[in-house]
C-alpha cells in the first residue's frame, strides 16, 4: 500500500491519522501500522484490557508520558476500572523497586531462583492461589 492508502486505513480504524504516524518514513509506515493494529486491536491470549494495563505499568517504569497517557486511556477503552489502573501502576512500582534492590545488592541469582521455585511449590501445595 502507498502512504495515502495506509492513512485511509488508519483513519477508517481510528477516526483520524495521529500525527505520530505522519512522522514515520514511507519505508516502514505499512509495517508499523500493521504491527500497531495487531498489538493494540487484535485479540490475543491476553485480553486487550490486561495488555493495556501491562503497557501502562511499563510506561510508568520507563517514565514515558506519551505511553502512560496512551495506555491509561486504552485500558479505560477496554474496560479497566480506576482501581485496576492504580493497581497495575502500584504493582509496577513494587516490581521496579524489588528489581533495584536485588540487583543493587547483587543477590545470588541461582539461590534466588531456587528459593522462588521452593516458595511457589509450597504456596501451590498449602494455599489457595487465585488464577
Amino acid at each position: 500500500m502507498d502512504r495515502e492508502e495506509i492513512f485511509r486505513d488508519i483513519e477508517h480504524t481510528l477516526g483520524l491519522v495521529p500525527s505520530f504516524f505522519k512522522t514515520i518514513p514511507d519505508s516502514s509506515l505499512e509495517l508499523e501500522w500493521e504491527l500497531f493494529k495487531r498489538i493494540e486491536l487484535d485479540e490475543s491470549p491476553i485480553p486487550n484490557k490486561y495488555r493495556e494495563l501491562i503497557g501502562l505499568a511499563i510506561a510508568g517504569v520507563t517514565k514515558c508520558h506519551y505511553c502512560a497517557f496512551f495506555h491509561t486511556e486504552a485500558a479505560r477503552l477496554f474496560g479497566a476500572s480506576e482501581e485496576e489502573i492504580e493497581n497495575a501502576v502500584h504493582y509496577a512500582k513494587a516490581v521496579a523497586g524489588w528489581s533495584t534492590y536485588v540487583n543493587g545488592l547483587q543477590v545470588d541469582l541461582e539461590q534466588f531462583k531456587d528459593e522462588v521455585l521452593r516458595i511457589c511449590e509450597y504456596v501451590h501445595a498449602n494455599q489457595p492461589v487465585s488464577r
